[in-house]
């Protein structure tokens, strides 16, 4: 009896583990966030993930709207950073995150780079892909080493200020001494990079990439790239309604979705977007995504 117990433990074990949804980010939280605007006092407490692995517009609006631009502004917030913020909730405990600064409008961050203000000309806060979170100063390092050890994120430290920047660009870390906002590193195109919408995909699924950090439009964009994993290149194609210059596609906006087909199954790779000639100034001639996976049909 005991055997055959564990016989039917084990196969309604695997029933429900395939028929869980599959996570879609590396990163992720439990599915709640609670969160509270430090300036306008407005709040979210939501569950933004639902049980089947979709995400619920309401609870997103929600979080949208504690987000919006000091200006009244409201923006997109990424589910990237939806899930970075949803991580970092739970591992306090499900404490309400203090947000000091999530989405800006571009007006409002031109604005405050104009008084002086430390804000980056390609600011990932005007693509609601970043947030300024405070916490108790004694919990604000041993925070931001976490963050750093998860190799998936910017992560920036200001003690003195009194919270985290947390953005889901490239993964890197700053204090304010060597953070060099000033320097305006993201000019002509300098860092741009590429996220596609999720982490793991299914075989044959077609994967939306958006540009971001582009300061100088138009970036043009190959047809043609490569899926970049185990020291080998796989083609892929690219394909968006996008105009089209110089049989490139015209990336004349930060976030242009783009659409990459043909991907083979691979375990974490990184596709490699190619850019046309002219390029403007410091535009890369070529354009890296986040890792992904994509996993053999069942």
């Amino acid at each position: 009896m005991r055997l055959a117990a564990v016989v039917v433990a084990l196969a309604v074990a695997a029933a429900i583990a395939k028929t869980a949804p599959e996570a879609r980010f590396f990163i992720m939280g439990d599915g709640t966030l609670a969160l509270v605007n430090a300036h306008s006092g407005a709040k979210a407490n939501v569950t933004y993930r639902r049980p089947d692995g979709t995400y619920d517009p309401e609870a997103l609006a929600q979080i949208r709207r504690v987000m919006r631009s000091r200006d009244g502004g409201e923006g997109e917030i990424s589910l990237r950073l939806v899930e970075l913020l949803g991580h970092v909730y739970a591992e306090r405990g499900h404490q309400p995150l203090r947000i000091q600064s999530g989405y800006r409008s571009p007006d409002y961050n031109e604005a405050i780079r104009a008084k002086g203000a430390k804000a980056a000309g390609g600011s990932l806060h005007t693509e609601g892909l970043a947030a300024d979170v405070a916490f108790p100063a004694k919990e604000l390092k041993p925070l931001w080493l976490e963050v750093r050890k998860l190799e998936c994120c910017g992560a920036g430290y200001y003690q003195k200020n009194g919270f985290l920047h947390l953005d889901v660009g490239r993964p890197r870390f700053w204090e304010p001494a060597t953070s060099k906002v000033e320097e305006n590193l993201s000019a002509g195109n300098a860092r741009l990079f590429a996220r596609t919408e999720f982490d793991r995909y299914a075989k044959g699924e077609t994967i939306v990439v958006a540009l971001h950090a582009l300061t100088l439009p138009p970036v043009l964009v190959a047809k043609d790239a490569v899926l970049s994993a185990d020291g080998r290149e796989q083609p892929v194609h690219v394909e968006s309604s996008l105009p089209e210059e110089h049989g490139c596609f015209a990336v004349d906006a930060r976030g242009a979705h783009l659409r990459v087909t043909g991907v083979r199954a691979t375990t974490r790779g990184m596709l490699v977007l190619k850019t046309c000639e002219p390029r403007v100034e410091r535009t890369p001639a070529t354009v890296e995504t986040n890792p992904i996976d994509v996993r053999a049909a069942d």
